[in-house]
Parts: structure tokens; C-alpha cells; sequence
């Protein structure tokens, strides 16, 4: 089912899980652990992304895995970025062979290490040339990523809003926020967006804190910030692994508590192929449903 219908068609939120393709047998059984202890919470959708170092046609064959024979709604992550048309043309002939009928379409960046490198062929450059050629060529349902703290590249707000419109205009049907850690800057940056005359769902993503270096390294790529105050009951446990994640899972379910009771549309839970820390917050969520003293936005 495509996911723009899934979002209106839903009374209650919409809840999502991200994983990633493994690298490994164990990271292989990792994740397939993760996918069946978080199954029964029933998401309203899975997406696989494209890992750096892993092919699109594994996250295609991924995403078929998840659809057909888990029974998951899933979507494929595609990144234009170095392809050119005729070989993205492939890949997406591939995924509806598959049976998959939403792709989450993004630019892509650089390989690691390398900033300068630039594709040698004429490759897609902007995501919303891809969102172009996918709208324009198939049937999919198509979302898009955006950030409420500004993209790493962008030089201000307003050239990421422009961007956005680009996105819209193109075809996205939705967009997925990159993860932040301060529900203001979501709803102030949705208010933005609205002003522009966008009107597509915006659902947040949230990653729940489990390891300080690793959301130390993922912020400073992402160019999300985390609150002063959270930062620093975090360093205060810095010597305790256990209660950091704690406090991360603790700070996440308020967090999402409070997205959903001022109205967002769900929550797409940036998950790191594990399960135990998102199934304790939807878990929690699940129970108190604080969206039923929302109003939709």
C-alpha cells in the first residue's frame, strides 16, 4: 500500500521503523532479530536505506524481503548522486518487478573520506531531479527527506525551504525529517514549511540515544544539536552505559509523547537494526496514546 494513502487513511498515527543493510552473518542476524521483535508492534511501514558500501539492489531485495514475506509495508531508500538516469531507470524496474511500491528518493553524498569526489558521469545532482524522473516514470509513491535544523550544506533556512518546494513540486508525497532532539525546532520549522505553501505530511524522525560517542559522530554529521541540559545529564553518566541509555530511552518516549500530543503525524524511528529501546518506547506510547488529545496537523 502506498504510504501517502496509509498516512490519510490512518485515525491514529504513523509509526515507522529505518534499518540498514548489514555488512555480516551478524549483522545479518541482527537485524532479521530486530524486524521480528519489532513486527508485532505492527508499524505502519518499514525503509530500508542504502548503506555506504552496500549496492542498491540489496536494499531493493531487502525491501522485497520485508514486503513479501514478512507481510511489512516497506520502502526502498534510493540516492541519485552518482548514477545516471538509465542506470536509476534500472533500479526501479527491479523494485517494481519486487512488488514495492514506495521509495524514499534522496540525493546521496560523496563516498566517505572523499568531499571532493564528483561522479564522472552525468548523474543526478539534486534529490528532487530524482523525485522528477520517478514521479514522471512510474507509479511509486515517493517521500523525501528534510531537516529542521538546516541541511549541513544548505547556507540558511530559506535556501532549504526553496529546496523543499523543489521536492514538492518534483512529486514527494511526504518527507521524513532528519533526527533533533528539540521539539520546537520541529513544529517551528513545520510552520515554515506551511507558510511556503507546502503541504505534505512531515513526519519527525527520532533516534533514542544509546551510546554518547556514537550520537556525538551522528550530530556532528547530520548538524543536528542536542540540548544543553540533555548533554550534560548525559555526561554525567558517561562512566555508565546502562543508565545512558536510560536516559536516552526515557528522554525519546517524552519527546515522541510530546510530537504526537501537539499534533505531528507519527514518529519514523531511526532504529540502528536494534529493537530494544524502540520497543520500549512505542510500547509505552501504545499505552498512553497521547494523540488523543491532539488536534491532526
Amino acid at each position: 500500500m502506498r504510504i501517502d494513502e496509509i498516512i490519510k487513511q490512518s485515525e491514529q498515527p504513523v509509526f515507522s521503523f529505518e534499518f540498514f543493510p548489514p555488512k555480516s552473518e551478524e549483522g545479518e542476524r541482527n537485524l532479521r532479530e530486530a524486524i521480528e521483535k519489532l513486527a508485532p508492534l505492527e508499524p505502519s511501514f518499514v525503509s530500508i536505506t542504502r548503506r555506504a558500501g552496500s549496492t542498491t539492489e540489496r536494499t531493493v531485495e531487502l525491501t522485497r524481503w520485508m514486503k513479501q514475506e514478512l507481510g511489512l509495508e516497506a520502502m526502498s531508500h534510493l540516492t541519485g548522486y552518482g548514477s545516471t538516469p538509465e542506470e536509476l531507470r534500472g533500479i526501479l524496474d527491479r523494485a517494481v518487478e519486487a512488488g514495492i511500491e514506495n521509495v524514499l528518493a534522496l540525493r546521496g553524498d560523496p563516498p566517505q573520506g572523499q568531499p571532493d569526489w564528483a561522479p564522472e558521469n552525468e548523474s543526478i545532482q539534486h534529490a528532487s531531479e530524482l523525485i522528477g524522473l520517478i514521479a514522471h516514470d512510474y507509479s511509486f509513491c515517493v517521500g523525501a527527506a528534510c531537516y529542521p535544523e538546516v541541511h549541513v550544506e544548505s547556507p540558511d533556512r530559506d535556501s532549504d525551504i526553496r529546496a523543499l518546494q523543489a521536492k514538492a513540486g518534483a512529486g514527494a508525497r511526504f518527507f521524513i525529517s532528519q533526527l533533533f532532539f528539540d521539539n520546537d525546532v520541529y513544529f517551528e520549522f513545520v510552520d515554515a514549511v506551511r507558510a511556503a505553501g507546502i503541504e505534505q505530511p512531515i513526519i519527525p524522525g527520532l533516534m533514542p540515544i544509546t551510546n554518547i560517542e556514537q550520537i556525538r559522530r551522528m550530530t556532528a554529521l547530520s548538524g543536528a544539536s542536542i540540548p544543553k541540559g540533555l548533554i550534560a545529564q548525559l555526561e554525567l553518566r558517561a562512566g555508565d552505559p546502562d543508565t545512558v541509555l536510560e536516559l536516552g530511552v526515557a528522554h525519546a518516549t517524552l519527546q515522541a509523547a510530546d510530537l504526537l500530543a501537539r499534533g505531528a503525524p507519527g514518529i519514523h524511528f531511526y532504529t540502528l537494526n536494534r529493537s530494544p529501546s524502540t520497543r520500549a518506547i512505542l510500547s509505552a506510547l501504545k499505552i498512553s496514546r497521547p494523540w488523543e488529545k491532539r488536534g491532526r496537523a
